[in-house]
C-alpha cells in the first residue's frame, strides 16, 4: 500500500522505520515543523523529520494540519492509508476520509484506558500492572475509532515512563506494520 507516515517524537521512529522497511511504499512523513530548543533556541528537527531526511522520504511540515495546502498535498500524494504515532494535533474530519483506509492510529495504551496525552505516565501513575499498545482508525473523538489490534507489556517495578515506552515503541512498531497488512490483504 502506498502510506503516509505523521509522527514526531522518538518513540514514533521504530514504527516509521518499520514501515520503511516493510512490503509497503511510504511516499512522504508528516511531522510538526522545526521548534526552537536549547538554551541557544536553535532550530531543531523532530526525531521523525530526522529519520525521515536520513532515509531519503519527502517531508511535509504543516504548522496545522488545517492548512488546505497541506490537504492539498496529501491529495496530490494518494495515499492509500496514513499511519500515525504521537504526531502531536488534530486531525480534522475532512481529511479523515481522505485515504481509502483512513488514519491507522498507534496509541501507546489499552483503548480505551487513558486516552490523549501522556498515556504510559497515566499507566504508571495509576498503579497499573499491564499497558499495551492499540490501532485503530481514527474518527473525529479523541483517541477513538474501530480497533485493529493490541499488544500487551508488563509495567515492571521499576519501569520509567521512558523505558516502559522504549518497549511500547518496538513492540507497537511490529503491531503497526501487522494492522497495515492485514488492512492491504483484506484480513483486517
Amino acid at each position: 500500500m502506498r502510506i503516509v507516515f505523521a509522527g514526531t517524537p522518538a518513540a514514533a521512529v521504530p514504527s516509521l522505520a518499520a514501515l520503511l522497511d516493510s512490503e509497503h511504499e511510504v511516499v512522504a512523513v508528516v511531522t510538526r515543523p522545526d521548534a526552537r530548543k536549547g538554551r541557544g533556541r536553535g532550530l531543531s528537527r523532530s526525531a521523525v523529520g530526522a529519520t525521515a531526511d536520513d532515509r531519503g522520504v519527502p517531508t511535509l511540515t504543516p504548522a496545522t494540519p488545517r492548512d488546505p495546502h497541506f490537504a492539498a498535498e496529501l491529495r496530490e500524494l494518494q495515499p492509500d492509508a496514513v499511519a500515525i504515532v504521537a504526531y502531536g494535533a488534530l486531525i480534522g474530519p475532512d481529511l479523515l476520509d481522505l485515504p481509502p483506509h483512513g488514519w491507522i492510529n498507534l496509541h501507546f495504551s489499552l483503548l480505551p484506558a487513558w486516552r490523549g496525552a501522556a498515556p504510559v505516565q497515566h499507566a504508571i501513575l495509576a498503579g497499573d500492572s499491564v499497558t499495551g499498545a492499540t490501532t485503530f482508525r481514527l474518527d473525529v473523538g479523541m483517541d477513538t475509532g474501530p480497533v485493529f489490534g493490541v499488544v500487551t507489556e508488563e509495567i515492571r517495578p521499576r519501569d520509567s515512563a521512558g523505558e516502559l515506552l522504549d518497549r511500547l515503541s518496538v513492540s507497537g512498531a511490529g503491531l503497526l506494520v501487522a494492522t497495515l497488512d492485514g488492512i492491504a490483504s483484506g484480513e483486517v
